[in-house]
């Protein structure tokens, strides 16, 4: 029982595991989570998204368009950007696995833990430049492949892309099934998946992947207020009897009395100087950069935004999320032990510790049933925000990858690269002395008969059967009317595919450890083929695919081998695959085989090319045709292959839309090349560049080397830590919850006074027109 003294305990104690487990009791009735869920929860996401059709419909106009739908307008503020990643990165695992990290290993698991994750998004975010200025249009990676290297590997990085979407989804399923299982009373495992499948795809459905913004900002902002409040609760306005398991002086006491892991220095839990840590830190690294690249969610997050809002975005969104995981965990996990060591044994079971029932049991037994209201809350918030990102992130596959690609294409027998309308070559690229017709289509942009259509379109009135009035973009924009239809009957299945998923799964004996750090296993070696397709001219499709291959083999192999030599080999799968070598010897030999194969093959299989040399001057001062006629002349080289990834674009919905000020401020013609990207955006490569270092710098060594510097923490020591957690959330809670409102309502506001602008002028040309008719 909890309250034992503990100076019947000598020093350093070595807690045993428990016997019997103090397991949380029930206490919210299947109906009020019902309501709370269902009702409470997935309702205000349903009323938000019809908020959100409403304000793309009549101020900006655009929610006709399919890539709205995947791209929220394309520009999408710095702020929203930043709370929304944020709330992506802040999976049920931040919450329940970080304090069962820091429980194994002491204070250094849960920095470590939470320096592996920041270090990921921040690379993640450099990849990110990459694609907005070689490839504007695309709102898929898969589709960047398929733009360069044609079907084959395009279809293996959807493989890879829907892996990592199921995988994802498969995390949050035994994270929120382990948190209502000990919060809420007679809950089955078909209520749990039905509402978390109508959690996931209340709002997404109706709004798309804007709704999942505003819903986004709401969660974030609940999440921040939540875990300052409850930071408040336990540290500062704390009640006597939570005293005892939360003040600084009762945590430090405990843990330096209890003995911690070999490779701790001192053998204490107290010290960041952790080969335990560090290990840990590494493989956390190596399984969020993986999940990163390979999860579309992130990658639409980031193409909703113009560059320098999402590259600021990205590095925002990092120094947020670090809040949340260490003010948890390291409040939780300590008091974790100090109960323990008071009871003589560990309250929970080995199982349920891994299972993440470490941060349930402390809230509840601190807070009562407020505290399993509050759980609940912050558990479902992100819940929501990451299971819709993956509902989105899948559908967006299934549509642009897939259904446009391999069932239903607009035009048959056709190039990546060729014009969707007339069939012709947005790119000069010629096979011999033959060169290919080149596309001179106009843009909806310049066609009068589209804007008729539009405004049509918008009216509502299109009945059935009707047709668009243009002749040239009419057919195209019925096809998109379909592409809308098909997706929200891919939205549908995806949402209703989670419950029989959803048992598979549960059944299948995997449980939230395995799932959450054995999955990033398979999908590591594609981190860098995938790399190479956005940044590397001299990759080949057999290289890619060969080294990805290869790879995957080799960490699989690695994994498999290392976890057959702990106690109870494979016949122990799930525990022994999932140990820190065992993940060590799948990432490495996964990450490097993939690498150094796709490079070697590439290499061999890659044949000479000549270099299209254009320079800023070349562009600004020669003619358009004077440019086709240079390119013509060189077709092959760094250029045409990013002008491969370039002619990705939708012709209704062309990027040259929301790049339109940049674009006219170099009098860009007709035809955009990279250096055209490179000269409007180089100065955010810039800014972004030394946004980067300043944010390596300061949590890849400073952070770092000032926790090294510390042997053991004595308790000042560590109530400095404490206290720069808690006002590192508090300062982030203020920014959360003020910033992207003002931001988004100046967007809104801006837009309408620009619509009214708009009217009144037309107005008054009519009028004049009207006037000089009549005379």
């Amino acid at each position: 029982m909890v309250g034992k003294d503990n100076n019947l305990f000598q020093c350093p104690f070595d807690l045993p595991s428990a016997v019997e487990s103090a397991r949380l009791n029930p206490v919210i009735e299947k109906y009020e989570l019902a309501l709370l869920m269902l009702l409470g929860f997935a309702g205000f996401s349903v009323l938000i998204g019809i908020a959100y059709n409403k304000i793309r419909h009549y101020v900006f106009r655009d929610f006709h368009s399919l890539d709205v739908v995947f791209d929220a307008g394309g520009r999408v503020s710095v702020s929203l950007t930043a709370v929304t990643l944020t709330s992506q990165l802040l999976w049920p695992s931040d919450i329940l696995q970080s304090p069962t990290i820091a429980n194994k290993v002491g204070v250094a698991g849960s920095l470590f833990y939470t320096l592996g994750i920041v270090l990921a998004v921040i690379v993640f975010s450099v990849l990110c430049i990459h694609l907005k200025t070689r490839a504007p249009g695309a709102k898929t990676f898969p589709q960047i492949a398929y733009a360069r290297f044609g079907g084959g590997v395009q279809i293996m990085f959807c493989v890879v892309a829907l892996f990592t979407n199921f995988g994802i989804i498969a995390n949050i399923i035994f994270a929120g099934k382990a948190t209502i299982d000990v919060l809420a009373k007679d809950t089955s495992t078909e209520f749990i998946l039905f509402s978390l499948a109508v959690l996931f795809g209340s709002y997404c459905l109706i709004g798309g992947l804007g709704t999942t913004f505003y819903i986004s900002y709401f969660n974030t902002a609940l999440i921040f207020i939540i875990t300052s409040l409850f930071i408040l609760k336990v540290s500062y306005l704390v009640e006597p009897e939570v005293e005892a398991f939360t003040s600084v002086k009762s945590l430090h006491n405990t843990m330096a009395c209890l003995k911690g892991p070999e490779g701790n220095y001192g053998n204490s839990f107290l010290t960041f100087r952790s080969v335990p840590g560090m290990i840990f830190g590494i493989i956390t690294f190596l399984l969020a950069i993986s999940l990163s690249f390979c999860d579309q969610a992130n990658w639409q997050s980031r193409i909703a935004a113009k560059p320098l809002e999402g590259m600021s975005g990205f590095l925002i969104a990092a120094f947020l999320w670090v809040a949340i995981p260490t003010s948890i965990s390291f409040v939780t996990s300590m008091a974790y032990k100090t109960m323990s060591f008071r009871n003589g044994t560990n309250l929970l079971t080995d199982l349920e510790i891994d299972e993440g029932y470490i941060t349930p049991y402390v809230i509840q037994t601190l807070l009562g049933k407020e505290g399993c209201y509050v759980l609940l809350t912050l558990v479902t918030m992100t819940l929501m925000s990451t299971g819709s990102g993956e509902v989105m992130a899948i559908s967006s596959i299934l549509v642009y990858d897939i259904f446009k690609v391999h069932i239903k294409p607009f035009r048959s027998n056709t190039k990546p690269t060729d014009c969707d309308l007339c069939g012709k070559s947005k790119i000069p690229v010629s096979s011999g002395n033959i060169q290919t017709q080149l596309c001179k289509c106009v843009t909806s942009l310049e066609c009068d008969l589209c804007g008729q259509d539009v405004k049509d379109r918008l009216a509502g009135h299109l009945e059935p059967g009707f047709k668009y009035k243009c002749p040239i973009h009419g057919k195209f924009r019925h096809y998109e009317d379909q592409l809308l239809q098909y997706k929200s009957w891919c939205m549908v299945g995806v949402i209703a595919a989670i419950i029989p998923y959803g048992l598979i799964i549960i059944e299948s004996g995997m449980n939230l450890n395995w799932v959450f750090f054995a999955t990033p296993v398979f999908t590591c070696p594609f981190l860098m083929p995938l790399y190479f397709t956005i940044s590397w001219t001299g990759a080949t499709a057999k290289g890619l695919v060969i080294g990805s291959i290869t790879g995957l083999v080799s960490a699989v192999v690695g994994m498999m081998a290392c976890g057959s030599t702990y106690e109870g080999g494979l016949s122990n799968f799930y525990t022994n695959t999932t140990q820190d070598y065992s993940l060590l010897f799948g990432f490495i030999p996964g990450f490097i085989v993939s690498t150094l194969i796709s490079v070697i093959v590439s290499l061999c299989d890659n044949k000479s090319k000549d270099k299209v040399v254009f320079n800023e001057d070349f562009i600004t001062e020669h003619s358009e045709d004077q440019i086709w006629d240079k390119l013509k002349t060189k077709s092959k080289g760094p250029e045409v292959e990013w002008l491969k990834t370039m002619s990705i674009d939708n012709p209704l919905n062309t990027y040259r839309r929301i790049y339109r000020k940049e674009f006219a401020a170099i009098n860009a013609g007709r035809i955009l090349t990279p250096l055209h990207m490179e000269h409007v955006f180089g100065r955010t490569k810039r800014v972004s560049t030394i946004g980067v270092i300043i944010s390596l710098a300061i949590f890849l060594f400073i952070i770092p080397s000032v926790a090294a510097s510390q042997e053991i923490l004595t308790e000042n020591q560590l109530r400095s830590w404490l206290s720069v957690c808690h006002h590192w959330c508090l300062i982030a809670t203020v920014f959360v919850v003020i910033i992207p409102p003002i931001q988004e309502g100046l967007q809104i506001w801006r837009q309408y006074k620009r619509n009214k602008r708009f009217i009144v002028k037309h107005s008054s040309e009519i009028s004049l027109t009207i006037t000089q008719q009549q005379n």
